[in-house]
């Protein structure tokens, strides 16, 4: 048991030691295309920013069963469940357009291995020497087990490409938070390979959560806040948990534990905002321009 306590007590602290910032909320700075390192031929593919994959209730509801240890572990049914409503994407497509994130692909609860592919080969923003390498083997995962059934959802670097398999903003937006991060970044291989290194991963945790985070903080109603609290911190719980490896799993679930208490805290304390006062708000600060289209569905 002494073996075990360092872990739990180190698992906790950096739980509450790096969300300890993110709480206060400030005003959210978007990011723009004028700084990032991105990939003219990847843009050019990107002819459909958002695609939707087809409704099969076979695959679904496997994927939707699959996805339960995840949908305890974040105490929401939404989570893997495989329908991905408007609002949800709307959401995430709003972020994308505020943060100029025009080269992301976003694949709701969609399997398109091919495109992957071309997206793979056209993405020169990322060496070649990671890209046929690391961003081989992602893709390669991401052919050989769908996420329509073994999926969660993820980023992909390698082919700048967001994939969404739950119905939650707070989730959807953490992905593109992912996606930000990475755009401002030259060495992206580097970055990405980086995410291997044991304890490394809950520094690129950290930065898309915060900045989930503080898009909800500046344009989401009390509802919208409350959500992404409750959902993100016990997520990044989970990732803090994971990260030593515990045998036993106490410090997984002493982590996971801490970020559900700590997410309802902040909850508990938002105050809830006038409709009229929150749209206006949220109104003059996004901007007017409308949002990058609307989704196609696919297989």
């Amino acid at each position: 048991m002494a073996t075990r306590s360092p872990a739990l007590r180190l698992s906790v602290l950096l739980l509450l030691l790096v969300h300890a910032g993110g709480c206060a909320a400030s005003h959210y700075v978007p990011g723009s295309s004028a700084v990032y390192y991105s990939s003219s031929k990847l843009s050019r593919l990107t002819t459909q920013q958002i695609e939707r994959g087809r409704p099969n209730k076979v695959l679904d509801s496997f994927g939707w069963v699959w996805g339960i240890p995840a949908k305890l572990i974040l105490f929401d049914r939404r989570v893997e469940n495989h329908r991905i409503s408007r609002n949800t994407e709307a959401e995430l497509a709003a972020y994308l357009q505020t943060n100029e994130l025009h080269s992301v692909k976003v694949r709701l609860n969609q399997y398109d291995p091919g495109d992957d592919w071309r997206r793979l080969v056209a993405n020169d923003s990322v060496g070649p020497g990671w890209r046929y390498t690391l961003g081989t083997l992602s893709v390669a995962g991401e052919t050989l087990f769908p996420g329509r059934l073994f999926g969660s959802d993820h980023y992909n670097p390698f082919t700048n490409t967001i994939h969404v398999y739950s119905d939650a903003a707070a989730i959807a937006v953490h992905e593109g938070g992912h996606a930000k991060d990475f755009a401002r970044r030259k060495w992206k291989g580097t970055w990405a390979a980086a995410y291997l290194i044991p304890g490394v991963a809950l520094i690129h945790e950290a930065r898309a959560t915060e900045d989930a985070l503080t898009w909800f903080q500046s344009f989401g109603d009390a509802a919208a806040q409350r959500e992404a609290y409750n959902l993100l911190y016990p997520a990044y719980g989970s990732y803090v948990g994971g990260a030593f490896g515990d045998p036993s799993g106490i410090g997984y679930l002493a982590a996971v534990l801490a970020g559900h208490a700590m997410g309802r805290w902040y909850s508990w304390q938002i105050e809830d905002v006038p409709e009229s006062v929150s749209e206006q708000a949220t109104s003059a600060e996004k901007g007017s321009g409308g949002g990058p289209g609307e989704s196609v569905t696919s297989e």
